[in-house]
C-alpha cells in the first residue's frame, strides 16, 4: 500500500503573477509530492515589478478556511506566510495553539520587489505566532525588525537569532540571502545556540521572486514527511536553489522561480 502524501496547509497571501505566496507554495508542495491546501489571507495585484494593490480578507473568513481544512482533511504541517492584518495573526495563534503537527512561520514583511506586505501593527503581532511555531524563517532584515534593530551584522547573526529563539521558545532559520559576499549562509539556531549552517555560492540573478515562500513551503513539506529538521532544511534549500537556477526568465523585474522545472533532488 502506498503511503498517503503529507498534508500541507499554506496560510498566506495570493500573488496574482504566480511567483510568490499561495501560488509558489502550491507549486512547491505539489512538486515535492505533498498534498497542498490553502487559507488565503489577502489578495494582491502584483508582478515582477512590484505590488500594485492589497486587499486583506476578513479574519473570520481566513479562520473559516483554516477550519474547513483542519476539521476534515487535517494537516501534517502548516506553513504561515503573509498575514494581511494583526487580527489574523492573533486569531491564528489562538486557533493553532493546540495543533500537533509542525508549524513553519515565514515572517513576510516586504516583497522581493521592495513593496511592503505587512504593517507595523501586523509585525508587532508576529510574536504570538512565533510562540507557537516549530521554526521561524526570517531573512536578515526581518531578523533585525523582529529584534528591534536597524540591521544585523554578519558577526552578530548567531547571537541575535539565539535571542529571538529564546524569547519565543522556537528555532530560527536565519536566511543569509540579504548578506554580503559570494556565499549565502543560512543558519539554524535554537535558544541553546547553533544547530547547523549551510552555505552555497551566491547565484547572480534577478529572478528571485518568491524565494522565501518557496523555501518555507518546501521546509514544511519535508517536515511533513517527518524528515529530521537539519535534513529538511538541507533538502528545502536544495529545491529552492534548483528552482532559482531553472527560473524561466519571465518579467521585467524580479522574476519568478522555475518550480516546475525541478524534477529530482540528489
Amino acid at each position: 500500500m502506498v503511503a498517503p502524501p503529507p498534508r500541507i496547509l499554506s496560510i498566506a497571501g495570493s500573488d496574482s503573477s504566480g511567483g510568490a505566496g499561495i501560488q509558489a507554495d502550491i507549486k512547491t508542495i505539489t512538486m515535492l509530492g505533498g498534498y497542498a491546501m490553502t487559507a488565503i489571507t489577502a489578495v494582491t495585484a502584483q508582478n515582477t515589478r512590484g505590488v500594485q494593490g492589497v486587499e486583506a480578507l476578513p479574519p473570520d473568513f481566513v479562520l473559516a478556511q483554516v477550519d474547513s481544512c483542519l476539521d476534515d482533511i487535517g494537516a501534517d504541517a502548516i506553513k504561515i506566510g503573509m498575514l494581511g492584518s494583526p487580527e489574523v495573526a492573533m486569531r491564528l495563534a489562538e486557533r493553532l495553539d493546540t495543533f500537533s503537527g509542525t508549524i513553519v512561520f515565514d515572517p513576510v514583511m516586504v516583497a522581493t520587489s521592495g513593496s511592503s506586505l505587512a504593517s507595523e501593527a501586523t509585525i508587532a503581532a508576529f510574536g504570538a505566532l512565533m510562540d507557537i511555531a516549530t521554526i521561524v524563517t526570517p531573512n536578515l532584515p526581518e531578523l533585525a525588525a523582529l529584534t528591534g534593530r536597524d540591521q544585523v551584522a554578519e558577526e552578530d547573526i548567531y547571537n541575535v537569532a539565539g535571542e529571538l529563539a529564546e524569547r519565543h521558545d522556537t528555532i530560527i532559520l536565519a536566511k543569509g540571502g540579504h548578506g554580503e559576499g559570494h556565499e549565502v549562509i543560512d543558519r539554524i539556531v535554537s535558544s541553546s545556540g547553533k544547530i547547523a549552517s549551510f552555505g552555497h555560492a551566491r547565484i547572480d540573478t534577478r529572478h528571485t521572486h518568491g524565494t522565501g515562500c518557496t523555501l518555507s513551503a518546501a521546509l514544511a513539506t519535508f517536515l511533513g514527511y517527518r524528515q529530521p529538521l537539519t535534513n529538511a532544511v538541507r533538502l528545502a534549500r536544495s529545491f529552492t536553489f534548483a528552482a532559482i537556477e531553472n527560473a524561466p526568465g519571465f518579467g521585467e523585474g524580479s522574476g519568478p522561480l522555475g518550480h516546475e522545472a525541478v524534477r529530482k533532488l540528489d
